[in-house]
């Protein structure tokens, strides 16, 4: 992209497709060579910052930011790590929408790599499948583990769901805050963002309605 372009977007939200951006050699080099090639850029970076790279707590710091880059925080872009989407036929005939919510969401924003977080509320009604509850905490955890933009992850997660299940009455909601908005530019620390993605019997309003009465219930067990 040229210096004009970027110039013209400035500070602007801008998202491109509801799929993640990747160059087609993406996985042409394994993990330990990006994990090497990361750690010499995040060297370069904190040495033109004035950091004393030979000082005991940053010493490591360039290894341990291109593993965890690699390893954990964008591990989503890896096809490698796509959660196994197990399905199970509905034997007991449940008919009426699953709500997994307040799934905890750990991201990050694909415009200045500074944390999204905050909570995912996904629901289906079965069409014949159902699926292990901790695979829908899994996709969430595997989409958001990349650079995002929120309306991507939401979509994304529907979509994984709809494939794995057979069925497009699916729905996902996410409320997060995004750092890039709470800790810099205008530098809000109570705005959060919410996304939505309804599909099937979901876009009619009375399931649409019942959907969001779920997700307001208070779950506190103690």
């Amino acid at each position: 992209m040229k210096d004009e372009r970027i110039d013209e977007i400035g500070e602007n939200h801008v998202g491109t497709s509801a799929k993640t951006p990747l160059r087609a050699d993406a996985f042409d080099i394994s993990d330990k060579e990006k994990i090497e090639r990361i750690q010499e850029s995040v060297k370069d970076i904190l040495e033109t910052l004035g950091m004393d790279l030979n000082d005991d707590s940053l010493q490591g710091t360039p290894k341990r930011v291109a593993k965890a880059f690699v390893n954990e925080i964008f591990m989503g872009l890896n096809p490698a790590n796509m959660p196994k989407p197990s399905t199970f036929d509905n034997n007991y005939k449940y008919g009426e929408m699953l709500v997994e919510k307040n799934i905890v969401v750990y991201s990050t924003c694909e415009h200045h790599l500074l944390p999204i977080v905050g909570r995912a509320h996904v629901a289906y009604i079965s069409n014949g499948k159902v699926i292990g509850l901790s695979k829908m905490n899994r996709i969430v955890e595997y989409f958001a583990k990349r650079p995002q933009v929120q309306e991507r992850l939401t979509m994304q997660v529907v979509q994984a769901l709809q494939e794995a299940l057979g069925t497009q009455d699916v729905a996902c909601v996410i409320d997060a805050k995004h750092l890039c908005v709470n800790s810099r530019g205008v530098k809000d620390i109570e705005s959060s963002t919410v996304t939505a993605e309804f599909g099937g019997k979901f876009k009619e309003k009375d399931t649409k309605r019942e959907f969001l009465d779920y997700i307001k219930m208070d779950t506190d067990f103690e």
